[in-house]
């Protein structure tokens, strides 16, 4: 099978997309977690596909003790193994509007570049992972992914190119592409271009399979933290941006443990070290409401880092997330409540705006614009707030919009 470079073992036609995502983020260890989740699904009879879509200094490519590239590779029976190529992809997404730019570029006078010249754009190899995410033919793609903040802003990336596309260049404006010679003459000026609505048609449906992708009950975050940093608070605020944008991690993996025999070492400054770990990580665990799963020390082989996080089953199942809900107390209060999980948010961090159909909800760095269910449009925000990871907005009926009686 011949696969493009820039686009990890895309599916064929009628195939259908993975049956299971697992985007691996977090700190150092993430690229043994990753390898040792992906060999232990294999080992269980998955069809698996291990992508290294963050990996700047080739950690992935020392554990397996193989070069990655952009085109997959066997590493065991059931795995292949392959890396985003950001360069391939950046000349293969240029090359699709290459035909477009000509014109332009011939216009101003300018010749176009030749592909060796090419250098990828900021962001590219990003595009390329979300794009890998509904494109791969496997049945479960594990991804090495960007770090938790940077991962939580690439996957809110596709509602926001949304968004955007449908404000500049709204859906109904189409149904006026018959009239454009009738109005540029009327106007005196260029309208828009075929293609440029052929082009947003196709962003479009794009953008959507892409955030399918994301929003599917198969694709999941497991988190990756060192056993002996104890970032309690910076879980939470993980959990909440993650929470924001319709997401959950599965699970968090604390990696490089102590062992319990260290617990009861002669050494004292060890007993101590093991003893405070023990505590951060019952600390960590009593937090989360996903489970905790424990790497300890010596490092081993992959099959049996995998062995000690997930024993004998394909792991943690991937963890719904719960979507808003409106909650009817006209009855009682005359309040119409906006539940919105959000795991892990602090008070402090909260910053709410509303926006004539719409609510801003921004969590320390993280931000998303919701839109309001069609009933909240109708009313007036009369207060919110946030207790045991749930932000409530409450809701007045506007006399002027409300439908009396």
């Amino acid at each position: 099978m011949t696969v493009s470079s820039s686009d990890p073992t895309p599916a064929a036609p009628g195939r259908p997309a993975p049956a299971r995502v697992i985007l691996v983020s977090g700190d150092g260890g993430t690229a043994t977690v990753a390898a040792a989740t992906a060999l232990h699904a294999a080992r269980r009879g998955h069809r698996t596909l291990l992508l290294a879509a963050d990996d700047p200094h080739r950690t992935l490519d020392s554990l397996l003790g193989t070069r990655l590239s952009a085109q997959p590779v066997e590493y065991a029976p059931g795995l292949r193994v392959a890396r985003i190529d950001e360069q391939a992809a950046f000349r293969q997404a240029l090359g699709a509007v290459g035909d477009r730019l000509k014109p332009v570029l011939d216009l101003l006078g300018a010749d176009p570049l030749d592909p060796e010249e090419l250098t990828a754009l900021p962001g590219t190899s990003r595009l390329a992972m979300l794009r890998a995410l509904h494109t791969c033919d496997a049945d479960l793609l594990v991804v090495l992914a960007p770090p938790p903040a940077e991962l939580t802003a690439v996957l809110a990336l596709p509602e926001q190119l949304e968004r955007y596309l449908a404000r500049l260049l709204p859906e109904q404006r189409q149904a006026a592409r018959a009239l454009r010679p009738l109005l540029a003459a009327v106007a005196g000026v260029p309208m828009p271009a075929e293609w440029l609505y052929e082009a947003r048609t196709k962003a479009a449906a794009a953008l959507a399979e892409v955030r399918a992708a994301i929003t599917a009950p198969g694709t999941s975050v497991r988190l990756v933290v060192a056993a002996e940093a104890g970032p309690v608070d910076e879980l939470r605020r993980i959990r909440a941006g993650l929470a924001l944008h319709g997401l959950r991690p599965d699970s968090v993996v604390a990696h490089r443990a102590l062992p319990a025999a260290a617990l009861s070492s002669p050494d004292p400054w060890l007993a101590a070290l093991a003893a405070r770990q023990r505590g951060l990580l019952d600390d960590l665990a009593a937090e989360l409401d996903v489970p905790l799963l424990v790497s300890t020390l010596p490092e081993v082989a992959l099959e049996e880092v995998a062995g000690r996080l997930y024993g004998d089953g394909d792991g943690p199942a991937p963890a719904a997330p719960a979507l808003p809900a409106v909650e009817d107390r006209l009855a009682e209060e005359g309040l119409l409540v906006w539940r919105i999980a959000l795991p892990g948010a602090d008070r402090a961090d909260l910053d709410l705006v509303r926006r004539g159909d719409e609510l801003v909800v921004g969590i320390g760095a993280y931000r998303r614009i919701l839109a309001l269910p069609s009933a909240l449009r109708r009313c007036t925000v009369t207060g919110a707030a946030l207790a045991d990871g749930v932000l409530a907005v409450r809701f007045a009926p506007d006399p002027a919009l409300w439908p009396r009686g």
